[in-house]
């Protein structure tokens, strides 16, 4: 689409289209009223294949509607010529010439209008609140014409963090959930609504750091207060010693849950955890674990919500089943197996695999009504946005305390297909020098979609892929 904006939608402006397109809007999209709710749910489905789902569209020049994901709505569009269709539930106008969703200032008026009308039927307010520049600030627009730029060389979001005694552990993960897409435009967007002291809830502290890393200051950044509110709310990590990456990133994710459960809208939950919070929105996930009776065969499920996947690995004490290079499914991701070495995949499918709990650890059987052995099967039930993965490269047992030095290959691009139909692109790892007792932590953030940087405290300097997908992990 041209940066004048889509040339198409003058073939539409004839007649009565304001008024056509606001009943558009008032009966099938925003749908404010009871009545109008109900005629959406039983008129929307598509035409072709009568499926309520599949990101319906409605044609603006004929009552047609049609999936998008099946392209049905595509071959309407192909056959009649009818190049803008609307999307049913979030209202906004795709071109199919474009192939594009488009904006038009007049369009977006009319769906603004029409939002606003629903939300008032509905008694529910504005749940967004709408910007526009007042006079005086597009007076300043205009008196300064020079415009920020993102371009591929752009360092706007890279920062250094300084190291204010063994807090590598925060800085490094501090960096990769700074570099979190989803999180980054929350923050940046200022949605979060305190209902706390702000001196005292970590969701400010985190709006102010993202804040700081896209200000556009290149001085490293001096995170004092963010560690005072760890200190304060994960008592646990309070003190000088050195600390456990994984370990702060489950217990951050933990507090910023607590302090932003004001910020959900009173939607309903749609994550395994029943929070519309940020953080469940982008990293909970539901791993399903089902446990069959060897007698009877019956299976009992249960689903816990994640924030992240801990893997076991081989050189462990626990066994790790043995893996032939160039075997099944040995190049599913693009990962090596190079000198036999292991891959991403191939503890993801250690993870998922059954496990016989064996006669020491038998359950009682709902079906049989008596204990039983039994074997268990993890799988991911629902896939959060963000997977984050826990290499499990330290060990403690009450004969061994040691780090695990196996090298796992991961990729740029993961399917998960395998394990749940989903795929993901890397955009941070988190590393570890050193030994069990002593190390130092770095962190790989890709900034744009191409560009990797290498993140150790207050030095950040440019990484390739290949340092990134060759370290450890």
């Amino acid at each position: 689409m041209s940066p004048a904006g889509c040339p198409h939608v003058n073939g539409f402006k004839v007649d009565n289209w304001k008024q056509n397109l606001r009943v558009i809007y008032q009966c099938f999209v925003w749908s404010g009223s009871v009545e109008t709710r109900k005629r959406k749910a039983k008129s929307c489905v598509c035409h072709m294949c009568g499926a309520h789902l599949n990101r319906l569209h409605s044609c603006l020049y004929c009552v047609f509607f049609g999936c998008f994901a099946k392209k049905h709505i595509h071959e309407h569009a192909k056959n009649k010529r009818h190049n803008l269709a609307i999307d049913l539930l979030y209202g906004g106008i795709y071109c199919f010439v474009c192939q594009d969703y488009i904006y038009d200032k007049d369009m977006e008026q009319i769906a603004k209008e029409e939002q606003r009308k629903a939300w008032k039927l509905q008694g529910v307010g504005e749940k967004y609140s709408t910007w526009e520049p007042t006079k005086r600030e597009l007076e300043l627009l205009r008196h300064n014409p020079k415009r920020r730029k993102m371009t591929t060389n752009c360092t706007i979001g890279l920062r250094g963090l300084i190291n204010l005694g063994n807090t590598c552990f925060m800085n490094c993960i501090v960096q990769a959930l700074t570099h979190t897409p989803l999180l980054r435009d929350f923050f940046l967007s200022d949605r979060h609504k305190c209902e706390m002291q702000s001196n005292s809830c970590l969701v400010c502290e985190m709006s102010q750091l993202f804040q700081e890393f896209y200000s556009g200051h290149r001085s490293p950044h001096i995170p004092f207060r963010l560690l005072h509110l760890v200190w304060t709310h994960a008592r646990h990590l309070a003190g000088y010693e050195q600390q456990d990456a994984h370990e702060f990133l489950i217990a951050a994710l933990d507090v910023l849950h607590r302090h932003c459960k004001g910020d959900d809208n009173g939607k309903k939950a749609n994550n395994p955890n029943n929070c519309n919070c940020i953080i469940d929105q982008i990293f909970t996930g539901g791993l399903q674990s089902d446990v069959t009776c060897q007698v009877c065969h019956g299976v009992s499920t249960t689903i816990d919500p994640f924030w992240d996947i801990s893997l076991d690995l081989p050189g462990s004490s626990t066994p790790f089943w043995p893996l032939s290079p160039g075997g099944d499914g040995s190049t599913l991701n693009g990962e090596s197996h190079l000198s036999g070495a292991t891959t991403l995949t191939d503890c993801l499918r250690r993870f998922t695999r059954p496990e016989h709990l064996g006669s020491g650890a038998k359950i009682k059987c709902s079906g049989c009504h008596s204990y039983q052995e039994s074997t268990k099967q993890l799988t991911m039930k629902k896939l959060p946005i963000v997977a984050c993965f826990h290499l499990k490269r330290f060990e403690h047992s009450a004969k061994l305390r040691r780090k695990i030095i196996t090298y796992v290959s991961f990729p740029l691009e993961l399917d998960m297909t395998p394990f749940m139909a989903s795929r993901y692109s890397l955009f941070a790892v988190v590393n570890h020098q050193g030994t069990l007792e002593s190390g130092h932590y770095t962190t790989f953030i890709r900034q744009h979609m191409d560009q990797w940087f290498k993140c150790d405290d207050a030095i950040i300097t440019k990484a390739s892929n290949k340092d990134v997908l060759d370290s450890e992990g």
